[in-house]
C-alpha cells in the first residue's frame, strides 16, 4: 500500500512531474530548430539522475536528514506573535511580500556564504540555461539550513503549511523564467523577475555576478542595490565561472561540501578554517582568493574593466581557492565558482 501523501508533498509530484515533461518538450523543440547540438541532453540526464537522488532524500523521515524545518516552524508558529487572516486579500499580500523578502535573503546568503553556496551551486551547475536549469537542485538543502529563513515568517503569524505552499508557488513561477528564447519584457524589467533578469543572475560574466535575486520581483533587489539589466549586445556565459564538464550526478552534487571539508582540515586557524566555511565563495586567508569582488579586481587589471568571463589560467592559478579542493579529482573540473 502505498504512503500517504501531504498537500505539499502532493504539490511537489505535481509540480516535477509537469517540469520533467515541459522540459524534455523543450530539448526536442530547440534541437529542432538549432540543430542537434544546440541542446545538452546529457546534461538533462544529469539534472533527471539529480531530482532521482533528491526524491530519495526526501523520502527520508525528516530527523534522519537533519531536516527540522517543519518542527521548527510549527514551535515558532505556535509562539507567533499574531494571526495573519488568511480570508482576507490583505493577509495574501502579505503573504506574497513577506516570502518574497525572505527569500531574497535566502537566496542572497546562498552565494555570499560558502556553507549554503555548497548547496546552491547545483543549481547554478548547468552550462546551458533553459528549463532543465529551473529543477537542478541541490538535496542538501535541509543540511546547510535554509529554513531558518522562513521559520520568522510562523513568528510573524502565517501557518508553516502555508509558508511551504507560499515557497512552492514562488519556485512554481521560477519555472518559466530559465530560457534564452524569450526577450527583454519592456515595462516588466527591473519590477519583475523576468527571463532577461534572471539570465543575468545565471551569467558566468562578473559584471553580472551576484545580481538579481528576487523570486517573483525586483523590488527586493532595487531597494539593496542588487539589481542588474541585462546589457544589449554583451554575450553571456552561462554556469559556473569554472565550467562543471563532468555528467556525474554525485561530483556535482557533493564536491563542493568535499571541497569545504578539505579546506577546513588544513586550515592552520580557527578564523581560517570559519573563514572557508562562511566567507564568500572564493575566499582566501591571504586575501588573494577568487570571490566576485577579486574577479572583477583581476579582470579590470587584465583587461581595463571589471566585466567579461575570467580566462582559465586566471582561475586555475590559484588553486586553493574557489572550491578548488575538488579539482584534486581528475574527473571533475570545477572549482566554486559561479
Amino acid at each position: 500500500m502505498l504512503p500517504s501523501l501531504t498537500p505539499v508533498q502532493t504539490m511537489m509530484v505535481i509540480l516535477g512531474s509537469s517540469a520533467v515533461l515541459i522540459t524534455a518538450l523543450e530539448g526536442v523543440l530547440i534541437a529542432r530548430a538549432r540543430g542537434p547540438e544546440a541542446y545538452d541532453w546529457k546534461a538533462f540526464w544529469t539534472t533527471i539522475r539529480i531530482n532521482l537522488c533528491r526524491a530519495i532524500v526526501e523520502s527520508i523521515p525528516m530527523g534522519v536528514v537533519i531536516g527540522v524545518a517543519l518542527p521548527f516552524g510549527a514551535w515558532a508558529y505556535e509562539h507567533r506573535l499574531f494571526t495573519v487572516p488568511m480570508d482576507t486579500w490583505w493577509g495574501w499580500v502579505a503573504m506574497f511580500l513577506c516570502t518574497e523578502f525572505f527569500y531574497y535573503w535566502l537566496h542572497r546568503t546562498g552565494h555570499r556564504v560558502r556553507w549554503y553556496w555548497a548547496s546552491h551551486s547545483i543549481h547554478h551547475s548547468g552550462n546551458q540555461y533553459n528549463l532543465a536549469a529551473a529543477f537542478r537542485q541541490s538535496v542538501t538543502g535541509k543540511i546547510s539550513g535554509g529554513f531558518v529563513f522562513f521559520a520568522p515568517q510562523c513568528f510573524f503569524g502565517f501557518s508553516p503549511d502555508a509558508v511551504l505552499i507560499s515557497y512552492g508557488v514562488n519556485l512554481a513561477y521560477q519555472f518559466w523564467i530559465h530560457t534564452d528564447l524569450i526577450d527583454k519584457m519592456g515595462w516588466m524589467e527591473g519590477w519583475l523577475n523576468t527571463p532577461s533578469a534572471h539570465r543575468v543572475h545565471h551569467a558566468a560574466n562578473v559584471e553580472y555576478l551576484d545580481a538579481n535575486y528576487g523570486g517573483t520581483i525586483m523590488i527586493f533587489d532595487r531597494l539593496f542595490g542588487t539589481y542588474v539589466p541585462e546589457k544589449e549586445g554583451v554575450p553571456i556565459r552561462y554556469g559556473l565561472v569554472k565550467q562543471v564538464t563532468t555528467h556525474s550526478a554525485l561530483k556535482i552534487l557533493f564536491s563542493e561540501w568535499i571541497g569545504i571539508f578539505k579546506d577546513v582540515f588544513r586550515a592552520r586557524r580557527l578564523r581560517d578554517a570559519l573563514g572557508y566555511m562562511f566567507m564568500p565563495p572564493g575566499w582566501a586567508p591571504d586575501g588573494r582568493g577568487l570571490t566576485t569582488e577579486d574577479l572583477r579586481r583581476e579582470m579590470k587589471a587584465l583587461t581595463g574593466s571589471p566585466t567579461g568571463v575570467p580566462p582559465e589560467e586566471l582561475l586555475d592559478r590559484r588553486p586553493m581557492t574557489r572550491g578548488a579542493a575538488a579539482a584534486d579529482d581528475a574527473d571533475l573540473a570545477f572549482k566554486s565558482a559561479r
